[in-house]
């Protein structure tokens, strides 16, 4: 069954970037972006729950690919916020859902005490695993 997960993850991975050129990390930024406007690198780690270093890089490739751009907008230039260019805006309206986006549709179909096993289940499983805050960029 984890095996499944994991197939299904690559599966999703291996065709953004067939169909897409980026990989579901970017996606996410890109969405992000797109749901939220121009953010700082800050906000959109929280967005993405990842650490603010592992947005640096996913914004630099983003940047070289030309669908954001880095823009400092207020009196203090140390301060920046990245934004969607017109090609991240059309990437965005025409990307697939993220692949958390068919989970959560899926489970919103399940009973509470189906939700609930699911929940015990994946706890366990982390707990076996001694997973703490891991990240995948």
């Amino acid at each position: 069954m984890i095996r499944k997960l994991i197939q299904g993850r690559e599966l999703f991975t291996k065709e953004l970037n067939r169909q897409y050129h980026i990989t579901a990390a970017q996606l996410n930024c890109v969405l992000a972006l797109y749901e939220n406007g121009p953010l700082p690198p800050s906000q959109i780690a929280k967005h993405m729950m990842v650490k603010s270093s592992t947005v640096t890089g996913v914004i630099d490739r983003l940047e070289l690919k030309g669908l954001v751009i880095r823009a400092r907008n207020s009196a203090d230039r140390r301060i920046i916020t990245i934004q969607l260019t017109e090609h991240g805006e059309r990437l965005a309206a025409n990307a697939p859902p993220p692949i958390q986006q068919k989970i959560i549709d899926g489970m919103k179909k399940l009973s509470d005490a189906e939700i609930e096993q699911i929940v015990s289940a994946l706890t366990r499983l982390t707990n076996m695993l001694d997973v703490q805050d891991l990240e995948v960029e």
